[in-house]
């Protein structure tokens, strides 16, 4: 490759360093397979309205400690760190999210940008529980899904892509957590996302945390598979003339690797009941690696 992959992620778990940074490190391994890479890392939940208007005024944006004042202490801020990944390096930093784009505005800003793929991670908040900064968020998953930008929305990312496309989301009574077997149906056994649960044509059994639900698949999207507690958990957006975009929507979360969950635990970020749980293996890496191919034959 002529320079390393560049990635743009909205990092919504940051509060929780095991399933955050932890998480991210999970999501971007793959992809260093193929060499360095680049990630932008994207906090709006805790961002001033300056750096917002600093990101659409300049583009590109690092942030400083004074521009998220609603950084969670419990987690310490740092502006851009290495992360050794075999052979190759992962470089992380902390960019602004524009406020106050409209969809054309931010497809410019997003081009400008030049990445190579956009990822949604999980979050404590709830698409059902609505917050300003949500807004630029679903703008920049929506023009990224529907542009031709390899796109994964995780967890709340998955809602919140969903939700942007016209989705029904809504709010359970109790959260849903385990790991439990997606059913493929015949779009889904034979999508790029789950090539390697082919042979045996069984479904992927993940890892699922979450009280939001998506109720009613985008016009735009078609549905992949569904859980036992979660019709739609897993989509794939489509052009206007119904043909396959590299973007999709998952329920789950690929990136809970059990040595996280197992750390998650020892950190009292999540419960014992929790943790147990989540003990089963569970096919999310191979998700992963299949979304990393994507992104690589784009770049090709």
């Amino acid at each position: 490759m002529s320079r390393a992959m560049r990635v743009l992620l909205l990092d919504l778990l940051v509060e929780r360093s095991e399933f955050g940074h932890g998480g991210n490190q999970e999501i971007i391994l793959p992809l260093s397979d193929f060499g360095d890479v680049e990630v932008f890392l994207l906090t709006p939940q805790m961002q001033t309205i300056e750096s917002g208007k600093c990101a659409a005024n300049d583009g590109l944006y690092f942030i400083s400690r004074e521009d998220v004042p609603k950084w969670d202490e419990g987690y310490e801020f740092w502006k851009s760190c290495v992360v050794p990944m075999g052979d190759n390096e992962a470089r992380f930093s902390r960019i602004a999210l524009p406020f106050g784009f409209d969809d054309e505005q931010m497809l410019d800003w997003l081009n400008k940008m030049d990445v190579d793929a956009v990822v949604c991670s999980g979050s404590r908040r709830n698409v059902t529980m609505w917050e300003d900064w949500m807004e630029g968020a679903a703008s920049l998953l929506r023009v990224a899904s529907t542009s031709g930008s390899p796109t994964l929305g995780i967890c709340f990312g998955h809602q919140l892509l969903c939700k942007s496309l016209g989705s029904e989301v809504s709010r359970a009574d109790k959260m849903s957590s385990g790991i439990w077997e997606m059913e493929l149906n015949e779009h889904g056994l034979s999508d790029e996302l789950f090539v390697s649960r082919r042979d045996n044509g069984k479904g992927p059994e993940v890892v699922y945390s979450h009280q939001d639900h998506v109720m009613t698949v985008p016009g735009n999207c078609i549905l992949l598979g569904s859980a036992e507690h979660n019709r739609v958990t897993a989509v794939r957006v489509l052009d206007s003339n119904d043909r396959f975009m590299p973007a999709w929507g998952v329920q789950f979360h690929p990136e809970a690797a059990k040595h996280r969950i197992e750390r998650a635990y020892e950190w009292g970020h999540i419960s014992k009941e929790e943790m147990l749980s989540f003990q089963k293996e569970h096919d999310g890496a191979g998700v992963l690696e299949s979304f990393a191919d994507v992104v690589r034959r784009h770049m090709a």
